[in-house]
């Protein structure tokens, strides 16, 4: 039966109730874990009131501005954790971000700044989180990300965001190598398309869901809650084998050819 009564977990990423981030915090509450929540602050606070309200169902025990891009209020979030909880068994990735003009058009036309922001917040921003988990899992513990089938494919207009993706997926596998003998698990889950705040930059993106719903075998797309329920299995200890994988939940739609 999956159990995480006693775990703590730090989920990252939501911005709104679409977010799948949002998704996988209600399930990892639903199993009975203790969580933490962090949000992207701005300067008029409107974000952390949003997500404040949002999550308040679920009783976070920590609710955080972590901003991935701010050394120092990363190093501040886990300081947090350390002093609260003194341990983490948890965490959750659901940070990607790149320019609006870089999820349009020409693939070759991506600006060196825009890339450079996409792999940052998107891709190095597991590892820097990692890192900083590492310490505090000292039981062991579980970390999942977000993908998405763009990082093996060509998606029309996904662009820069697909290349993000395939150097997060890269980075599960090191991670996994790296903290395999501390029993740390790290796997990615690749969603199929879901209209959310980041989806919505992505042109053509409505077009994209139609289509899977049309091909994909089971004839739908899937829900946030879906996706939940997939990453509170791997932050389970049923899934206690699994580590370094990339794990689809889609609807089946990645195994088609034509």
């Amino acid at each position: 039966m999956l159990d995480l009564t006693g775990k703590n977990a730090l989920v990252t990423g939501i911005a709104n109730n679409r977010s799948i981030a949002w998704g996988i915090a209600q399930q990892l509450h639903k199993a009975g874990a203790k969580l933490g929540i962090t949000y992207l602050p701005d300067e008029k606070g409107k974000m952390e009131k949003k997500v404040a309200e949002l999550v308040e169902p679920l009783r976070p025990s920590l609710f955080l501005p972590c901003n991935v891009q701010n050394d120092e209020q990363v190093k501040s979030t886990f300081e947090a954790i350390r002093n609260q909880w003194g341990s983490l068994d948890i965490l959750v990735h659901c940070l990607a971000f790149a320019n609006k003009d870089d999820l349009n058009g020409d693939f070759s036309q991506t600006s060196r700044a825009g890339f450079q922001t996409a792999l940052d917040v998107s891709t190095y921003s597991l590892i820097l989180l990692a890192g900083a988990a590492k310490p505090l899992m000292t039981q062991g513990g579980s970390i999942v990300t977000l993908s998405y089938l763009g990082s093996v494919r060509a998606i029309p207009n996904y662009n820069v965001m697909g290349v993000a993706k395939a150097g997060l997926e890269a980075s599960v596998r090191y991670l996994a190598a790296e903290l395999g003998p501390l029993q740390i698990r790290v796997n990615a889950i690749s969603a199929g398309p879901i209209r959310t705040l980041a989806s919505s930059a992505v042109g053509g993106i409505l077009d994209m869901i139609h289509h899977v719903e049309k091909v994909a075998p089971l004839r739908r797309t899937v829900t946030q809650i879906e996706v939940g329920n997939a990453a509170a299995f791997l932050c389970s200890n049923l899934a206690s084998g699994i580590t370094g994988q990339v794990l689809y939940v889609d609807a089946g739609y990645e195994i088609m050819g034509m």
